[in-house]
C-alpha cells in the first residue's frame, strides 16, 4: 500500500465514521477506497483495535509499576474509555460485527486479548477457552456500559458477576 492509498483510506474511514454518527446500524457506505463492506469493517476494526491495545498497554504497564492495581477493574475502565472515546466507531463494528464473517476471527482475538490482559486466563490454556472466558468478560462489560450508573453499583464486584455469568454458561 502506497501512502496515497494509505490516506485515501484514513479519509474514507473518517468520512464514513462522521455519516455513521447519525445512524451506526445503518448501511455501511461504499467507498472506492474498499473493494466491498467486509474489508471496511476489518479496517475498522483494525483501528478499534489500535485503539484499545494502546490503553491496554498503558494499564498494564502501569500494573506492572503498582501491583495494587486490580487487573479486572482497570481492563474494565480501559474498554469503557476506550468505547466512550470512539463511540461511533464502536457502535458500527456493535452493529455489524454478526453480518460479516470475515470479522469474527478478529472479534474472538479481540476477546482473547481482553481475558488476558484482566488475567482471567492464562496463554497455556487452550485458546477455544481463552475466547470463551473473553467473550463473557466482554459480554459483562458490554451490559454495564448499556446501564444506568446507579444500576452499574452493583453488589458483587466485576470478577464476581464474570463469574457468576461463566458459572451459569457452563
Amino acid at each position: 500500500m502506497s501512502w496515497s492509498d494509505y490516506y485515501e483510506r484514513r479519509n474514507a474511514i473518517d468520512s464514513i465514521l462522521v455519516r455513521a454518527e447519525k445512524d451506526p446500524a445503518g448501511p455501511l457506505p461504499l467507498s472506492p477506497a474498499f473493494r466491498d463492506p467486509a474489508e471496511l469493517l476489518l479496517a475498522l476494526h483494525y483501528r478499534w483495535t489500535l485503539k484499545l491495545t494502546g490503553r491496554l498497554g498503558m494499564v498494564l504497564a502501569e500494573a506492572d509499576r503498582d501491583p495494587s492495581i486490580d487487573l479486572v477493574d482497570a481492563i474494565s475502565d480501559a474498554w469503557r474509555k476506550t468505547v466512550a472515546d470512539n463511540a461511533t466507531l464502536h457502535a458500527v463494528l456493535e452493529a455489524h460485527a454478526d453480518h460479516y464473517e470475515a470479522l469474527w476471527p478478529q472479534l474472538q482475538a479481540e476477546q482473547r486479548t481482553l481475558a488476558l490482559a484482566a488475567g482471567l486466563a492464562e496463554t497455556h490454556e487452550p485458546t477455544e477457552e481463552i475466547t470463551r472466558v473473553g467473550a463473557a468478560f466482554q459480554t459483562l462489560l458490554r451490559t454495564a456500559e448499556k446501564q444506568s450508573p446507579r444500576r452499574q453499583r452493583s453488589r458483587y464486584s466485576p470478577v464476581e458477576q464474570l463469574l457468576r455469568r461463566l458459572v451459569a454458561s457452563a
